[in-house]
């Protein structure tokens, strides 16, 4: 992808997807200016090998024990070429729930729900109508990992081990929290993956100061002193399998 383009999808995406998301409830008002984000450079991340397929009663194979997010190559047993067929084929038909995924602005696009024993997973949301193709994946429940152990609901020490030095956005706006990987030990991410983080309700009730200090549209070094006085962790996790089409 295009630099510019791929910080932009992301970050649209963002302020699109998560709008139907619970929001944190701030002490109080901050303001919220708008900025263009810095744009940096996009690349595929490292490969695996994905694990063993699990066979289950019945003629078909279900994968249910492939927990690996890889941005840009797979969901899971889900690729860049997989269908709604290809997707039942994998998980199961009973297991998979079509709807329609707000975008924002009154604005839908076809998604899949995949559930494992009634729990949601994750959703696939399509490049088209047919479902021929994902574009991205999102709402993914916490079992779902990247290979260095990141995913919704990991706390903010275990990111800085992870990611070493990096950059996020202020709480309490539209891109709150929104992780900048540019320079982190998983750079090669950018534009595959977005991550955003959130403080708990209590640690903000309970340090308002640290929370106003750290809220806003501007980019904070992972280092700021204020953010280790909130529990702060994974809220959101989304990645990119295509390119939106034109």
């Amino acid at each position: 992808m295009n630099r510019s383009f791929a910080t932009s999808l992301l970050l649209l995406t963002l302020l699109g997807l998560g709008a139907c998301a619970q929001t944190t409830t701030v002490p109080s008002t901050p303001t919220t200016p708008t900025t263009t984000p810095t744009t940096p450079p996009d690349t595929q991340g490292p490969e695996t090998t994905p694990p063993e397929e699990t066979a289950t009663d019945g003629a078909e194979t279900i994968v249910t024990e492939d927990y690996t997010v890889l941005p840009g190559q797979r969901v899971g047993q889900v690729t860049s070429t997989t269908s709604r067929q290809q997707l039942a084929d994998l998980y199961g038909e009973n297991n998979l729930q079509d709807t329609e995924v707000p975008v924002g602005e009154g604005f839908t696009e076809p998604g899949t729900v995949v559930s494992f024993d009634n729990q949601p997973q994750f959703t696939v949301v399509w490049l088209d109508a047919g479902r021929s193709r994902p574009l991205m994946a999102k709402d993914f429940n916490p079992t779902w990992q990247i290979p260095e152990g990141i995913g919704v609901g990991t706390p903010y020490a275990t990111l800085q081990q992870q990611l070493g030095t990096f950059q996020l956005y202020g709480f309490a706006w539209d891109y709150g929290g929104s992780l900048s990987l540019e320079g982190s030990q998983i750079d090669a991410y950018y534009g595959l993956l977005l991550l955003r983080v959130e403080p708990s309700q209590a640690s903000i009730d309970a340090n308002p100061e640290a929370f106003q200090a750290t809220s806003g549209d501007r980019l904070l070094p992972s280092t700021d002193p204020n953010l280790a006085q909130l529990d702060i962790q994974v809220s959101d996790m989304m990645v990119y399998l295509n390119e939106p089409m034109e």
